[in-house]
């Protein structure tokens, strides 16, 4: 039986393959703890409930993130890692769009901006 840290990394490795190792590094020398945390709780136990599958809890995610604001690190590693799970471009912009309903045009305005810097990235790289 897998426990929570394993469940987890596979999730955050799913989702993001990149960033993954990157996360976890970041935090070792300073919070090591809140490393785990995210793995375990975030990823391990939320992301391992059913109902939901990885696609719509990034699209999830995504919405949270736009309608938070102040969070163009993480947005950015989440566009990614909903087009990892399967979301495509079109989703993804269509989420943004939603939000200008609900958290407000700047919001909004600031998704699509990250969503075309993460696309222009993703379109630099091939």
């Amino acid at each position: 039986m897998e426990d929570r840290y394993s469940k987890g990394l596979k999730n955050l490795k799913k989702i993001h393959p990149e960033a993954s190792k990157a996360l976890i590094e970041s935090l070792k020398n300073i919070a090591p703890d809140l490393g785990r945390f995210v793995v375990e709780f975030a990823y391990g136990d939320v992301y391992e409930r059913g109902g939901l599958d990885l696609k719509s809890r990034q699209i999830a995610t995504l919405a949270a993130l736009i309608a938070i604001g102040d969070t163009k690190p993480e947005l950015k590693d989440h566009i990614k890692g909903a087009l990892n799970v399967g979301c495509n471009r079109q989703e993804i912009i269509e989420v943004i769009i939603q939000m200008a309903v609900y958290a407000g045009f700047p919001r909004a305005i600031n998704g699509i901006n990250t969503a075309k810097e993460v696309f222009e990235e993703i379109d630099n790289e091939k």
